[in-house]
């Protein structure tokens, strides 16, 4: 893999969980003694021009953006393990389990009607500025993406998985086909606009694809 520069390392730093507080009622008991605790903050200033392997990433006009899906630490009390990634789809959200009782929050775009799903897989891989493999389904939807089907869509800017991709596997080792990815269109964050996979802000998959170290201890839960 790829490391990212000093400049990313400097400005993305936050943790993520994926699920809906409303749904989410039990509490963690107390942090190991001497385990640092995250503060709640806000981190609207993350969202800058960034240079990332020679990819110029826009700058995100983050105040036309609903602050709701700020990439943010909030108290998150649940009985998931830190590291669990769980994503609220009713509400838009996606959580990165952090130690004692918080998250990391991001706004997310989610399926539109028909390709929603839920359930629990594990990021069995992830990759950098990824090539698109569009599935043979969308391309007899969608006629103008079928030459991407065998050969893909290089990694660019207006690739349609952005930065960064998580690859979610079944716990039988089968691909799934969902991905927790990056997009160019940061106006879709808080809509159901996708194909069934989850979207972010290039600049927050970034940021949680730094955190996520790929196996069957990164599980993912999907709540409809």
């Amino acid at each position: 893999m790829r490391f990212r520069n000093a400049l990313l390392l400097c400005s993305l730093a936050a943790t993520v969980v994926l699920a809906g507080c409303s749904q989410t009622t039990s509490t963690t008991g107390p942090a190991p003694e001497g385990q640092k605790i995250a503060t709640n903050q806000i981190f609207s200033g993350g969202y800058g021009a960034v240079e990332d392997h020679g990819y110029a990433v826009p700058a995100i006009p983050i105040n036309r953006v609903d602050s709701r899906f700020h990439r943010q630490i909030v108290d998150y009390p649940t009985k998931e393990r830190p590291g669990t990634i769980v994503v609220n789809t009713p509400n838009r959200f996606l959580y990165y389990v952090l130690p004692g009782g918080k998250a990391v929050r991001y706004g997310i775009g989610v399926g539109k009607a028909g390709f929603a799903w839920e359930g629990e897989a594990y990021v069995a891989w992830k990759q950098e500025w990824p090539t698109w493999h569009p599935p043979k389904e969308m391309a007899e939807r969608k006629p103008e993406v079928a030459k991407y089907v065998e050969g893909g869509m290089g990694p660019g800017i207006s690739n349609p998985l952005g930065a960064r991709a998580l690859y979610l596997f079944n716990d039988e080792g089968r691909d799934t086909l969902f991905r927790l990815h990056g997009t160019p269109e940061w106006a879709s964050i808080g809509t159901a606009a996708s194909s069934g996979c989850i979207r972010l802000m290039n600049q927050d998959i970034i940021d949680l694809y730094s955190r996520v170290r790929p196996g069957k201890g990164a599980r993912v839960v999907v709540q409809q």
